[in-house]
């Protein structure tokens, strides 16, 4: 053990030790990526929406069921956050590109669960990297499915060494896919009161925004929507409604808050 340890001496910035390093893109190490932080902490705890690991498998396999995100819900009927959804990109697919297969996949999570409110594309190094425009088949896909909610987050790995870009990536996806939609037809009326609140940034792992939810509600707040753990396509739509944001991570959601 004696290369991960060592004895801090003032005035030195580093203490020697050899997980002192930054991670390698591509690389499955203990930090996260930008996709870590997209599909793991802020897409994937939404529980009616199916979330693509668009790429190899490796990255999917890597981030699923490795955290306590509690929901209420039927899984595989209305709610899918403990399924793994990938596209299982091969070397055929960074030659010849994986449009095709995703739009087959699409498809498919269309027939299997058609309970579903909503699809994200958390998008893997390769797909970047060949220059997949995910973009074109959401709006395609969306149109052919009669308008659903479609979103492709450009959350690449190698966009950032830690999943901080990947939470800002995340956010900016919400504003300009979900917040930039919200108004379309066929949508059942938001009705406020003036005791709306939304709990931003609390993953309910473990079953803890469950915890502030009861406080805030009996409190004689009404909670519109959790961001994103045991949280919904609709309490994401009704946000912009709430008449206060409490924040919880701060760094995984202020992005969103301040827009």
């Amino acid at each position: 053990r004696a290369k991960h340890l060592n004895v801090h001496q003032a005035g030195k910035s580093d203490c020697g030790v050899k997980s002192n390093i930054k991670s390698i893109p591509g690389v499955m190490t203990i930090r996260g990526c930008a996709y870590a932080g997209s599909k793991g902490v802020v897409w994937g705890p939404i529980k009616d929406m199916v979330h693509i690991s668009h790429g190899p498998v490796g990255c999917g396999q890597y981030s699923w069921g490795s955290r306590r995100n509690y929901y209420v819900g039927t899984t595989g009927i209305d709610s899918f956050v403990t399924l793994q959804f990938t596209s299982d990109f091969q070397e055929k697919d960074i030659v010849f590109g994986g449009d095709k297969k995703l739009d087959k996949i699409l498809d498919e999570i269309q027939e299997l669960f058609p309970l579903n409110n909503g699809i994200t594309i958390q998008s893997e190094c390769p797909v970047g990297l060949i220059g997949d425009d995910i973009e074109a088949v959401s709006r395609a896909k969306s149109k052919e499915y009669g308008g659903k909610t479609i979103v492709p987050v450009r959350c690449e790995g190698f966009r950032g060494v830690s999943q901080s870009l990947g939470h800002h990536i995340a956010n900016d996806a919400v504003r300009d896919w979900i917040f930039g939609h919200i108004e379309a037809e066929g949508k059942p009326k938001f009705e406020p009161t003036p005791y709306d609140v939304a709990i931003i940034g609390d993953y309910n792992i473990g079953g803890d925004a469950w915890s502030s939810r009861i406080l805030l509600e009996e409190m004689g707040l009404r909670v519109i929507a959790q961001w994103s753990g045991d949280g919904s396509l609709a309490e994401l739509e009704a946000t912009p409604k709430a008449k206060l944001n409490i924040l919880h991570c701060y760094r995984s959601m202020n992005y969103i808050s301040r827009h």
